[in-house]
């Protein structure tokens, strides 16, 4: 038996009253139980065939013939006059369905059952194939396709009809690898038919097989006719797929016959020696999209033909045409012949029972019981691009999330989420950067309580004899580096001069580097301070642009570039790093005798040969990618590094107030600030540009170090820009960039590796899945991804977006297996 699926070889044998099942698996296990058959069941299948057959005749055609592809004679005389046929059918069919059922679910065959069932059940990833022999054939004309078996594994087990007799083994490949699957299509009479649908279906295989159509034709004589066919059927190249469609009938004797022109018939004995040279040349599949073929199927299989699908019935022209489309397409999506059989009667049960009822009970599948089902393969770079495309709904729902994922309110959503769960990530693995005695930069903030214990009156624009006070106290603890995240753009008259005088007299006893804030102006560049302040001249200080959105780090276009215009956390962490490696250099300091501009002089020794390395060289790395700067014209931040609020703010900055300066109540007398870049900064006062929401991840830290209870007190309230520039420096002082992968490019990724693992279930390189185990398989995957996602963040320091690109496998994986047999 077929190796790669559970089976089982059942034989339903009946002597007189009694039915004897004889079930055989495995490494000789065996069953056997014996059972009355109910005349009942013949009763309501002989009133539901009847039903069934005159409501197919009565189907209003425009040709005189009755369109059924089969002769009708056998059946008696039918009289649809006056009744409702398709009532008196699906009462019919739930008569017999029920019998049916009621007859196999008794106690005798328990055991048997429960063999059955707890190998499908063993084994869920896995179709198990019951081959089922029917002795004599009334018994195989019952749907036993239907048989219900009463377990969740029921979709997983497969009625694969198999005849009394099977005297060859099957030829299960071609003796050579074909470049392509072959198919060859007979049609044959089509009196009172119509074979375009036909015809369209098998055609539209042509993409991934080599089609080839013989029939009959009005200027044809039959001993011509009778001789293509042959001839076609001997092709020494061989066949994969043998095709039929129009009228048949069974006759025992022959194995059937096959009307192949109006008046005209072969029968299966008739063409057994072609047929035989078919299947010694790699035929693996025959499909009989016409009427009666119980007979037709049992000479094939026994003439060693690995598969054959058939109706047992007769069946309606129109039936025919759309169980083929169905079966076809399945097929074309390449799930295996016997899956694509259940599939397309599936669809008639589900989709076409109001228009023709009890169809789904016609179509079998007979396979030979050593061969695994056949199934398509592609066979051209083509057909392989064409299986990656996108199905129609695959289509929609990844633009949309493609669309949502280039909407800059969402990714800024997004990602504040995200640093949050990074942060209690961090928190519960322990991943938390340990405490330092003094973080490299100190914030003083001018917050709400300085300005009322100053008692300003107006703070914004914001008092500059005020700053003056605190540069001055700053220079007396000993500030070695100063940024000011202010904009001095315009005059305040009388104490201009003050905040002047603070300023070069820090410039003049300590050598203070002083970093001044700037803003890009369309027109006119970087606007910072005004020279007719007299606050600073850029012979003996600096400007960093502090334009900057709030959850980035903003990097310079080239490192030549900050000649004119550095971004104020990189000009504040090159000085840091200058200062670190050369604390004796007095070449380059400010001064007030300075002749040159101290920028461009600053930015010309850093980029000379002799500053190979320490953090000055790695320093001069952190440039903007040309992707990122592409991006930024389409409103995007591709490739920006983002400020990592996940670390605790305590392990950045040191914040104070700015009215704790004067009375030392934070330091103590030996406080010294001359390893700690300070940063003089607003501290959430009304009136201020640089006020945000503050990020979810920094208000769990606060939360987790004032207590849980105190979540509503004075500094979670907002989010300052002096706060983003803190946390530049120290990104780019400890060169930890976190890279984050375009949310856009990880959906097409993961909507990409999601495509190709369907398709390796398709095609059995891998195990399938059944619904439940899909869902538990995808759990696990994305539990698996996110941790990944958390732990690069963390490690490797590159944010791999989570929420889209997993929902675009969820999104590919259920498009593809819902609604099919791997439910």
């Amino acid at each position: 038996m077929s190796s790669s699926h559970p089976s089982f070889r059942l034989k339903v044998q009946q002597i007189g009253q009694a039915c004897v099942f004889d079930l055989s698996w495995g490494q000789g296990q065996h069953l056997s139980a014996q059972v009355e058959y109910p005349t009942a069941l013949t009763k309501a299948y002989q009133t539901w065939l009847r039903a069934y057959l005159n409501f197919y005749k009565a189907i209003a055609h425009p040709e005189p013939v009755t369109p059924i592809r089969g002769r009708m004679e056998a059946q008696g005389r039918l009289t649809p006059i006056g009744v409702d046929w398709q009532s008196e059918l699906v009462r019919t069919e739930a008569l017999l369905t029920e019998q049916f059922q009621l007859w196999l679910r008794g106690a005798a065959l328990f055991e048997l059952r429960t063999a059955i069932t707890k190998s499908a059940q063993a084994a869920p990833n896995l179709k198990t194939d019951v081959y089922l022999v029917c002795d004599p054939i009334d018994l195989a004309r019952l749907p036993w396709e239907t048989w219900e078996l009463g377990t969740e594994a029921d979709d997983n087990i497969r009625i694969a009809r198999c005849p009394v007799n099977v005297r060859r083994a099957a030829q299960m490949a071609p003796p050579r690898r074909r470049r392509r699957t072959r198919v060859l299509a007979i049609m044959g009479d089509e009196s009172g038919l119509d074979f375009q649908a036909d015809l369209a279906a098998i055609t539209s295989l042509a993409a991934q097989a080599e089609v080839k159509f013989v029939g009959w034709q009005p200027q044809i004589s039959i001993p011509e006719l009778k001789q293509q066919i042959c001839e076609a059927i001997s092709d020494p190249q061989g066949w994969d797929i043998l095709f039929f469609a129009g009228h048949s009938n069974e006759t025992m004797l022959t194995g059937g016959e096959l009307a192949i022109a109006p008046g005209e018939v072969v029968t299966i004995k008739e063409i057994k020696p072609y047929l035989e040279k078919l299947q010694a040349r790699g035929l693996q599949l025959a499909i009989f999209n016409s009427c009666s073929g119980l007979s037709i199927a049992a000479a094939l299989i026994d003439l060693g033909l690995s598969q054959v699908a058939v109706m047992r019935e007769p069946i309606h022209n129109q039936v025919a045409q759309v169980f083929l489309g169905q079966f076809l397409h399945h097929l074309s999506q390449y799930v295996d012949a016997h899956d694509a059989l259940r599939l397309a009667s599936q669809d008639l049960k589900l989709e076409q029972s109001l228009s023709f009822p009890s169809a789904y009970l016609v179509p079998s599948f007979f396979r030979h019981p050593e061969t695994e089902s056949f199934r398509l393969v592609p066979s051209s770079w083509r057909q392989n691009l064409k299986a990656w495309l996108p199905t129609r709904y695959e289509g929609i729902a990844l633009g949309l999330l493609v669309g949502l994922s280039l909407w800059p309110p969402l990714q800024s959503v997004l990602l504040d989420y995200r640093l949050w769960t990074q942060a209690i990530y961090r928190d519960l693995t322990g991943q938390v950067p340990a405490a330092v005695e003094t973080p490299p930069v100190l914030l003083v903030q001018i917050d709400s309580e300085s300005i009322r214990r100053s008692q300003m009156s107006q703070p914004v624009p914001m008092d500059r004899a005020y700053l003056a006070g605190l540069i001055d106290r700053l220079v007396d603890l000993d500030a070695r580096i100063i940024g000011i995240d202010y904009l001095f753009d315009r005059q305040q008259p009388e104490k201009d001069q003050v905040l002047g005088q603070s300023i070069r007299s820090a410039i003049d006893r300590k050598k203070v580097w002083f970093v001044f804030a700037s803003i890009s102006d369309p027109i006119n560049g970087d606007v910072g301070v005004n020279p007719e302040t007299g606050i600073a001249e850029p012979e003996w200080s600096l400007e960093g642009n502090v334009n900057a959105f709030p959850t980035h780090v903003k990097l310079p276009h080239s490192f030549k570039s900050c000649e004119q215009s550095c971004p104020f956390g990189y000009l504040l962490s090159l000085l840091s790093a200058y200062s670190q490696e050369f604390p004796d250099n007095n070449q380059i300091r400010p001064s007030m005798q300075g002749q040159e501009v101290l920028q461009s002089r600053l930015m010309t020794n850093l980029q000379s040969d002799s500053q190979e390395e320490g953090k000055i060289s790695i320093l001069k790395e952190f440039t903007s990618h040309p992707v990122t700067t592409g991006a930024s014209y389409l409103g995007q931040l591709w490739f920006r590094p983002i400020i990592d609020f996940s670390i605790p703010a305590n392990r950045v900055f040191q914040r104070i107030p700015a009215w704790q300066l004067n009375g030392l109540a934070a330091f103590g007398e030996k406080a010294d600030f001359s390893n700690q870049v300070v940063i003089l900064a607003p501290g959430g006062y009304d009136g201020v540009l640089d006020n945000f929401a503050v990020p979810k991840a920094m208000a769990y830290w606060q939360v987790r170090e004032r207590g849980v209870g105190k979540a509503n007190t004075e500094g979670l309230s907002v989010y300052t820009g002096g706060e983003a520039h803190a946390y530049m420096f120290q990104h780019f002082l400890t060169q930890r960039l976190v890279v984050p992968i375009p949310t856009v490019i990880m959906v097409f990724v993961l909507a990409l590796l999601a495509k190709g693992f369907v398709l390796l279930v398709d095609r059995r390189i891998i195990l399938p899945v059944n619904r439940v185990h899909l869902i538990l398989s995808l759990l696990v995957l994305t539990g698996g991804y996110v941790m990944i996602s958390w732990q690069f963040f963390v490690g490797a320091a590159i944010l791999i977006p989570c929420l889209f690109p997993l929902a675009s496998v969820w999104i590919v994986s259920f498009s593809h297996y819902w609604g099919r047999d791997y439910a």
